[in-house]
């Protein structure tokens, strides 16, 4: 029997069916379970495959005809119907995948005088010609374009028995609109697949992350610090309408590859093949929509490094000089940077690299490493000299820094990136390096140097060009048209130079018409609970780890995302993630989703009913709230702050959860109707605009709320003209139009199941040992798949009315938990010989109940004697003397305004000096997001000194003293900020005292420190 293996819903897959039916031939249908590559989106050839005896066909129409046979091609009318076939494959087809509508309104004229008065359009029996013509318009017949000739004919061929049959098979149970978004997902992944080239008078933004070493597994921290938030970036500019490409991938050059290769036996070729691999299948697992995700060692990386290189010499840009170099005697070759470590001679770190040091990213030389060491014998090598070749950064100076002056003012470039290029610049320019002794890097194309290769730094940033080289033919159109193209760069802290300087410095020195970086986002470091992430020590969540925890990829990205290090590091915090995900996504966003739906589908039978003249107040009071924050929303987009944005569409939800509970429709539905109409087709609106609004940073999220409220990718739209309906939200989705069933979006995460993860990626040797098969809610697995299937019904089950609305979401933790679990094999029993290790104190969670917050007033406030930047504050925290506290806040607040008032203070740091003066305390903060404005935390009226300040449901005890190495301050101090009220909170928990909660002036979304 012939099989047919195609997707639901799919309008080219149905020609095969309905000719299978008209002919009288049965076939086999087996659905894909997920989204194949488009190769052809015209013959849809990937999409869909037909198998019979062995022999495959891929094209619709062929295997039509196959099954159609003589019945749907009669000899007496084949070369007619062959011309509407190739008509229909060559311009119909191609007018509704390319969304050409005035070019379809022009085809379907054609067909519409081809059939008026008739019931087919060749003959007077059904022919292939009509099936293929019937299901290509399958995915536009309720769109308005269709005249009503054409209506009659479309309407009588869906009468018969073989369409009727057709449409239900190939359905399966799901609405007929899944033909349109079919359609629609074909459309996007032609338009995705296809190389952009710049449009002249657009606004078109090239957009790259730091490419990622590729000898090793991205951790949370690699993953956010740029690929993931390049990624949002690159979703928000496609979503308004900018003409963006996102470009990275691997660095597959240098010292680090052959210190891998060396460590696992490997060739570099293999080792780079295995980790590209690695790190690609991970991204994509993130959601990450990279235009182009490519690998350095190509050819066009040899061609356009090596022609820069030319230039540069040629324009007496490089230098050549002696130099001595760590040399290994057992070897007997010399060693790259990475090939040795010791001690930095800037700070002292003990295991600093060779080119630089991890812990204050100054960059060295490896013989100005103190007791330095081969990494490949442990043998101490010997300075030896060798010639390479300098690139004159001096010589370069003037040029760059008139680049950097005038490109960070009008890229707005942060203050830690600003920070480090301006210290590179202060201390005046060395020559640089560009060559390396090494064999696996680009060649080095002068007599003299053809044994060496490039330099890492100096090559890698070249890979940004050279793999757009490998995306389009016409990369120069985006890397040499500084005109018509911005580049917007992300990375973290310790790449900075390397962008803002020796980048820049030599493309300036190539003296070519060069797109130069006018944006950069720069990340701090996000650290691993109370430590640094580790995959030797098994210590952090590396990106394979995640996928096999059974955690959805929205929340990882969500949590990430508002833990984004953008001002200072933070610290990934599963007790935090707990937070996140049951206070924010499952009771605000996902709660106001599945009510606002649910009412949707409980009192209008999943139709929207549309607004009436009743409850317009409301609704325009909720349209100039809505539209204030979009209109922020874009701004901080805009400026690329991701955290503020994210924190103003969480907001939105919010806000709709107020509208709802403030005016409650189900109480109303049976008195007043068109009231209860206006009210819940406003909150359906309202979760069309969030999925919008939260797409950029959750778009797995954003496909399922798309799915539940049966609309397209195209409602995702933040284009202005889009946006211009949020004023009048009543009007978001129109009357009459039909929703699927809702369903629960989020889940429960335990807090045993938070534990349980949290000592799986402790590094400990009794964490439990779970593997990705025996993973229960692995979402690989079968059983993780029924698991989380029954979840979501347990969770849409579980509403209780005495408690909540009708619609209210609130599912339990069961899978999450079950993700957590798994029992390890038991340890075999320690011998005589064998220490036995003692019993494990047990640690207090790590969140604000650690931290003792009280209420201060300060009796008076003074300049630093010894510090511009600093006050000293004389503190009454209710104890029997004052505390004495120094405070940086010179720049932002006036010395009158720290006089004689209450402030929050963190009463259990460590005591500190500072220049001079021990400071007893900190007093707590706001700054806002861009930086520029930063304000005192207030207790409220009436509160007494020394109360303590306490979050609602955190209810333990204070340390005595936090322990500086036990970070506890830098794991808790990131989830503190403002809300849309002001009101300063911990994880969206208010800060509250005995006379209510503790506020700031002016700032919302602030952090607070």
């Amino acid at each position: 029997m012939a099989v047919l293996s195609t997707r639901r819903g799919d309008p080219q897959s149905a020609k095969a069916l309905v000719a299978s039916a008209a002919a009288g031939r049965d076939i086999q249908l087996e659905f894909w379970s997920g989204p194949s590559q488009l190769r052809d989106v015209f013959s849809c050839s990937a999409k869909r495959q037909l198998v019979v005896d062995g022999e495959a066909l891929t094209d619709a129409n062929a295997i039509a005809e196959f099954l159609g046979g003589s019945a749907l091609l009669p000899a007496d009318h084949e070369f007619s119907i062959r011309e509407w076939i190739e008509w229909e494959e060559r311009q119909l087809r191609k007018a509704i995948y390319k969304h050409n509508r005035d070019g379809l309104a022009q085809l379907l004229d054609v067909v519409c005088m081809a059939v008026q008065g008739k019931s087919h359009i060749v003959g007077e029996q059904l022919t292939l010609a009509d099936v293929v013509l019937f299901c290509t318009l399958l995915p536009v017949m309720d769109s308005g374009c269709v005249k009503e000739p054409l209506k009659e004919y479309l309407s009588g061929l869906e009468k018969l028995a073989a369409f009727q049959a057709a449409g239900k098979r190939i359905l399966d149970g799901c609405p007929a609109t899944t033909f349109a978004q079919v359609v629609e997902e074909d459309i996007a992944t032609r338009a995705a697949s296809s190389p952009k080239v710049p449009i002249p008078g657009q606004r078109n933004i090239l957009i790259t992350s730091a490419l990622p070493y590729v000898n090793n597994v991205p951790h949370l921290g690699n993953i956010i610090g740029c690929v993931l938030s390049a990624d949002v970036y690159a979703r928000y500019c496609r979503a308004r309408g900018y003409n963006a490409i996102y470009i990275c991938g691997t660095d597959e050059y240098g010292t680090a590859t052959e210190t891998k290769a060396y460590e696992e036996g490997m060739t570099c070729q293999e080792v780079c093949d295995k980790y590209h691999a690695i790190h690609k299948e991970i991204y994509e697992w993130f959601d990450c929509s990279f235009d182009k995700f490519g690998r350095t060692p190509t050819r066009f990386q040899t061609e356009i490094a090596q022609d820069i290189f030319k230039s540069l010499k040629d324009n007496g840009q490089l230098i050549e000089q002696e130099m001595q170099q760590l040399f290994s005697v057992p070897l007997q070759k010399f060693l790259a940077d990475r090939f040795v470590a010791g001690t930095c001679p800037k700070c002292g770190y003990e295991d600093a690299r060779g080119d630089q040091c991890d812990k204050c990213s100054n960059l060295l030389n490896p013989i100005e490493l103190i007791d330095p060491k081969c990494k490949l014998t442990g043998t101490t090598p010997i300075v030896k000299k060798t010639r390479h070749i300098f690139l004159d950064l001096p010589q370069l100076s003037d040029k760059l820094g008139k680049y950097i002056d005038k490109t960070a003012k009008e890229g707005d470039w942060s203050n830690n990136c600003l920070q480090v290029t301006n210290a590179w610049m202060r201390d005046g320019l060395k020559l640089r390096c560009i060559t390396r002794d090494l064999k696996w890097g680009t060649p080095v194309p002068m007599d003299g140097y053809r044994d060496k290769v490039f330099y890492v730094w100096f090559d890698a940033p070249i890979g940004y060009i050279s793999i757009t080289a490998d995306y389009t033919p016409d990369w120069e159109k985006w890397w040499k048209n500084p005109d018509e193209v911005e580049l917007v760069q992300f990375m973290g802290k310790d790449n900075v130079p390397f962008h803002t300087v020796i980048f820049p410095a030599t493309l300036i020195g190539t003296q070519q018409n060069w797109t130069m970086m006018k944006s950069i986002s720069v990340t701090e470091y996000l650290n691993y609970e109370n430590g640094k992430f580790s995959k030797t020590h098994g210590v952090g969540v590396f990106g394979n780890d995640a996928r096999e925890c059974g955690i959805p990829v929205e929340v990882w990205r969500y949590y990430l995302l508002a833990n984004r290090p953008e001002q200072q590091d933070t610290a990934f915090v599963w007790s935090n993630l707990v937070a996140h995900n049951n206070n924010e996504l499952l009771k605000n966003l996902g709660n106001f989703i599945n009510r606002a739906l649910k009412f949707v589908e409980k009192f209008f039978d999943r139709t929207i009913p549309g607004s009436t003249d009743e409850g317009q107040e409301v609704v325009s009071a909720l349209g100039s709230e809505l539209s204030a924050k979009v209109k922020e929303y874009l701004q901080k987009m805009e400026k690329i702050q991701m955290r503020a944005g994210l924190f103003l569409a969480m907001e939105v939800s919010a806000v709709g959860n107020k509208f709802l509970q403030d005016n409650k429709p189900w109480e109303i539905v049976e008195k007043d109707p068109e009231r209860c109409k206006t009210l819940v087709t406003t909150g359906a609106g309202v979760a069309k605009l969030l999925a919008a609004l939260f797409q950029p940073f959750m778009p797995s999220l954003t496909r399922r709320i798309l799915q539940q409220l049966n609309v397209g990718w195209d409602a995702t739209s933040l284009r202005d003209c889009d946006l211009e309906l949020v004023s009048t939200p009543d009007k978001l989705l129109e009357a009459g139009h039909k929703i699927n069933e809702p369903a629960p979006l989020f889940s429960k995460i335990t807090d045993e199941a938070a534990e349980e993860f949290r000592a799986r990626f402790s590094g400990s040797k009794n964490a439990p040992a779970t593997s990705a098969g025996s993973n229960p809610a692995n979402a690989n697995g079968k059983k993780g798949k029924q698991r989380a299937k029954a979840q979501q019904k347990n969770a849409g089950a579980s509403s209780s009315k005495e408690s909540k609305a009708p619609g209210d979401e609130t599912a339990d933790g069961a899978a999450v938990a079950a993700a957590a679990g798994g029992k390890g094999k038991k340890e075999k029993k320690k011998g005589r010989g064998e220490g036995r290790a003692a019993p494990a104190k047990e640690e207090k969670p790590v969140d604000v109940s650690r931290i003792n917050l009280r209420v201060g007033f300060i009796n008076k406030a003074w300049q630093h004697p010894d510090a511009d930047s600093l006050y000293v504050e004389e503190i009454d925290l209710g104890e029997e003397a004052p505390r004495q506290v120094c405070s940086g806040l010179v720049k932002f607040i006036p010395e009158e305004q720290m006089q004689k008032r209450r402030v929050v203070v963190v009463a259990n740091l460590k005591p500190v000096t500072m220049r001079g003066i021990k400071s007893h305390a900190m007093i707590l903060c706001a700054t806002s997001p861009d930086g520029e404005k930063v304000e005192l935390l207030e207790p409220p009226e009436g509160v007494p000194v020394g109360e303590r300040v306490f979050c609602e449901g955190y209810s333990g005890e204070p340390d005595d003293v936090l322990n500086p190495k036990k970070k506890v301050f830098e794991a808790v101090q990131p989830d503190f900020a403002t809300n849309g009220d002001r009101v300063a909170c911990y994880n969206g928990t208010p800060f509250m005292t005995s006379k209510g909660p503790c506020t700031v002036a002016t700032i919302v979304g602030g952090s607070i420190k």
